[in-house]
Formats: C-alpha cells, structure tokens, sequence
C-alpha cells in the first residue's frame, strides 16, 4: 500500500500508461498462442462448395502443367515447376479447408439421413487432397475433382 505524504512528486500519468502497457506486451509475448482462423465468427448460415469445386480444378490443372514441362533442366522451367507445385499444394489444401468446413458446420442430422454416404465421401476427399499433395499424379488429381463434385451435388440437393 502505497500512501501519499504530499512531499513525493506525482507520477506522469502518461509514462504510468506507457510503462504498464509495455508490460502486458512483455507478459503476452511469454503466453504461447496461436493464430486461428474461422469459416465465420457469426453462424452466418453462408455456405458454398464453389469454392472447394474451384480449388479441385486448379490441382489438376497444375498436374497437368507439370506434368507438360518439357525442359526440367532450365532456370525458367524449374522456377515454373516449383511455382506451380506450390499452386498444387495450397488448392489441395483449400479443398480440405472448404470441405471441413461444410461438413461440420452445414450437415445437419435430416442431411445425413438423406445422404448416409456423406461421411465416407468427405473421408475419402480429404484423404485424395492429402494424396495430391504428395504425388503428382493425374488420375488421383481428376479422383479429387469428381470427389468433390460428388460432394456439391449432395450439397445443393439439400437445398432443395
């Protein structure tokens, strides 16, 4: 407890501020965390696999791309080739996020009940995503985009 005799000098109350914020920054940088991301922080109700469908396509198209190059020995075919396994690799991903997120957010019990395949299919499309991004092949890459097709379908005929 700290009392005042009227001979110390008062504090600026600025620095005060300024000295107790630094120390929150200071605490919160030891407390580990990370960054979250959410489909919506409002139950919004917003949902489309376009997305999903979009992303299926551009992973094949990228196979396909890579599959094209011609030269692998040049500067500008390798800067090609690792930028488009890049492309691959974040739109397999994006597949898994859209999916996931449908799936667990959208789906409701009544769904399921109409569409008892509904697991398995979003399962089995997670998994040829993750299969994606460890090959390069374009058999698994058109087998994630009929998945994914498959699963919008279902989608929208629960909008009906």
């Amino acid at each position: 407890m700290v009392v005042w005799t009227g001979r110390e000098e008062i504090p600026d109350i600025t620095q005060v501020r300024r000295e107790a914020a630094m120390s929150v920054h200071k605490l919160a940088a030891l407390v580990p965390h990370r960054v979250v991301h959410a489909h919506c922080d409002i139950p919004c109700g917003i949902y489309d696999p376009h997305e999903a469908q979009l992303a299926a396509q551009t992973v094949e198209r990228m196979v396909t791309l890579i599959q094209g190059l011609a030269d692998s020995t040049s500067e500008a075919s390798r800067n090609s080739f690792v930028r488009m396994v890049e492309v691959k690799e974040q739109h397999a991903e994006k597949v898994k996020r859209e999916v996931q997120v449908i799936w667990s957010d959208y789906f409701k019990p009544e769904h399921l009940e109409k569409f008892p395949q509904i697991h398995e299919l979003t399962w089995k499309t997670l998994k040829a995503a993750s299969a994606c991004k460890q090959s390069v092949d374009a058999e698994k890459a058109a087998e994630l985009r009929r998945q994914v097709d498959e699963f919008a379908r279902i989608f929208w005929e629960t909008k009906k």
